[in-house]
């Protein structure tokens, strides 16, 4: 169960927001997937997925040496009601279209069984 004040306060960031709406509804994406569709440094995207994951919002494994992560599947169901509304707004502004559109494209290969084409 996560903490609410600090699930909210890790939902009120920005970049923090365009991660979980671009992990809201997905099995799991890949840091470097992330990265791609919002064109912030890696560093960046990495230090908030942490803010996220001890908030309780999102779980992570690693697969070789690359870290995937998803929305928390432990979240009760108002915890993750709270993520699909926040998403749901999110998903209404333009650089959440641009994320998306971006990240449809660096997921192409992977949906027609290809490599993830992470550095």
């Amino acid at each position: 169960m996560a903490d609410l004040p600090r699930m909210l306060k890790a939902l009120g960031d920005p970049t923090r927001l365009r991660i979980v709406q671009l992990l809201n509804g997905r099995d799991e994406l890949c840091v470097c997937e992330i990265v791609e569709a919002l064109q912030v440094p890696q560093y960046s995207i990495s230090r908030h997925l942490g803010v996220l994951k001890a908030a309780g919002v999102v779980a992570d494994w690693r697969q070789g040496k690359w870290m995937h992560y998803a929305v928390d599947s432990r979240l009760s169901d108002e915890e993750r009601g709270v993520v699909v509304a926040v998403c749901t707004r999110a998903q209404q502004e333009a650089v959440a279209r641009r994320d998306r559109r971006r990240l449809e494209r660096s997921l192409r290969p992977r949906k027609e069984g290809g490599r993830i084409r992470c550095p």
